[in-house]
């Protein structure tokens, strides 16, 4: 059985391609009770059709994790830079259900 040191020492290879990262200015999210889908859209403006560029599928248990995670480096964040403002006029309104739905 690996011990808390091993299972720390995990090597993560990040490769040119997905270096590059992809943009994503809207996450839709969906879930069922053992999956957290989570798509990552580019809107433009002017054009009426946005396409999923990436989606990433998580159980609930690593959902949460993620959530803390993004609340623990939005406070440093915002610690270091100042608050982050959501100007209520900007967020668009997306209705739910799945992604091609009206």
């Amino acid at each position: 059985m690996p011990t808390n040191e091993q299972q720390n020492n995990i090597q993560i290879e990040l490769n040119d391609e997905v270096a590059q990262g992809t943009y994503s200015n809207l996450a839709i999210i969906a879930h069922s009770s053992s999956e957290f889908v989570l798509d990552f859209v580019r809107i433009m403006p002017g054009i009426p059709k946005a396409r999923v560029q990436s989606r990433i599928i998580l159980t609930p248990e690593h959902a949460k994790r993620l959530l803390m995670a993004l609340n623990e480096n939005i406070v440093k964040y915002e610690n270091q830079f100042g608050e982050i403002t959501l100007p209520a006029d900007q967020i668009p309104v997306i209705p739910f259900g799945k992604p091609g739905e009206a």
